[in-house]
C-alpha cells in the first residue's frame, strides 16, 4: 500500500487502521468481507479526492471487536469514526458487504452523504435464480475463480509456496468475523431494507462486473428498481472484484 499513509485510531477502544491519500473532498471506501487483494485501485481517486480507506474491525490490520455482531454495529462504528475524522459530508463507496454497510449508513445518516456508490452490493433480497453465493463455505482454492473473472487477479496477491503464519492468521480472522457478522452467510440481506431505500435520494451509482459469480450482475435490477436516484453501470470482463479488473469502473466512480 505504498500510495497511502496509515494511522491507527481508537474507536470505542478498538484499534482501527485507516489508510489515506490525496486531498480534496472526502471519499470513503468501505471494503467487502476480505482484504487479500488490497486497495491499490483506490489510489487513482486520490487525484481528485481525499481518499479514506478504513479496515473494518476484525479485518486487515484493524483489531477485532467481538461486540460487532451484525451490519448495523458497523454503521455505529462508522458514525464514531467519521465524527473523529470530522467528516460532516462525504462521498461513500461501499463494495459487497461494504455496500450493505454503506446502504444502511446512508439510510440513517443521509444528510452526511453527498453521493453514494454501491459496488456489487449485498443487502437486499434478490429474485430467485440470482442468489448470492455463500463464500464462507467455498474451498480456498476455488475462491479466485469465484471472486474474479480472471483468477490471476486474486492469485497474484497470494503467497507462493506455503503461506506464512501471519497470512493464515489474518485470513482466519477475517473469515471468522464475516461469519459472525453475516450469520455464517445466512444474513447477506435484510428483508426490511427495501422499504427504506426510498430515503436514498442522493445521487447513487450502482457498479457491477458482468461476470460476477459471487453476486450475479442480474441482481442490479433489484437495486435499480428500488433506488429513487440511481445510475447503473455494468463492466465487461470483470467479476466481483470489478474495481481490480475494470479500470473504467474506477474512473467512472471518480467522475460520478
Amino acid at each position: 500500500m505504498t500510495h497511502f499513509t496509515r494511522r491507527t485510531l481508537k474507536v470505542n477502544g478498538i484499534d482501527t487502521v485507516v489508510l489515506e491519500a490525496g486531498s480534496g473532498p472526502p471519499l470513503v471506501y468501505l471494503h467487502g468481507a476480505g482484504t487479500v487483494s488490497g486497495f491499490d485501485f483506490a489510489a487513482a481517486w486520490s487525484r481528485k479526492f481525499h481518499v479514506i480507506v478504513p479496515y473494518h474491525p476484525g479485518f486487515g490490520a484493524s483489531a477485532d471487536d467481538p461486540a460487532v455482531t451484525d451490519i448495523h454495529d458497523y454503521v455505529l462504528h462508522y458514525v464514531e469514526l467519521f465524527d473523529m475524522l470530522e467528516l460532516r459530508r462525504l462521498r461513500l463507496v461501499g463494495q459487497s458487504m461494504g455496500g450493505f454497510i454503506a446502504t444502511k449508513f446512508a439510510i440513517e445518516h443521509g444528510a452526511r452523504i453527498e453521493k453514494l456508490v454501491l459496488v456489487c452490493p449485498i443487502g437486499i433480497p434478490v429474485p430467485p435464480g440470482q442468489p448470492t453465493v455463500n463464500f464462507l463455505v467455498v474451498l480456498p482454492e476455488d475462491l479466485p475463480a469465484l471472486l474474479a473473472h480472471d483468477p490471476q487477479t486474486v492469485i497474484k496477491h497470494l503467497p507462493s509456496g506455503a503461506p506464512p503464519p501471519e497470512f493464515i492468521a489474518e485470513r482466519v480472522k477475517e473469515a471468522a468475523t464475516a461469519g459472525r457478522v453475516l450469520g455464517g452467510g445466512n444474513r447477506t440481506f435484510d428483508e426490511k431494507l427495501p422499504r427504506y431505500l426510498h430515503r436514498l435520494t442522493m445521487p447513487t451509482l450502482v457498479v457491477w462486473g458482468k461476470q460476477d459469480r459471487l453476486t450475479p450482475a442480474a441482481q442490479h435490477t433489484a437495486w435499480a428498481s428500488a433506488l429513487p436516484n440511481a445510475t447503473v453501470k455494468l463492466f465487461d470482463n470483470a467479476g466481483h472484484l470489478v474495481l481490480d479488473e475494470a479500470p473504467d469502473a474506477v474512473t467512472t466512480i471518480a467522475d460520478f
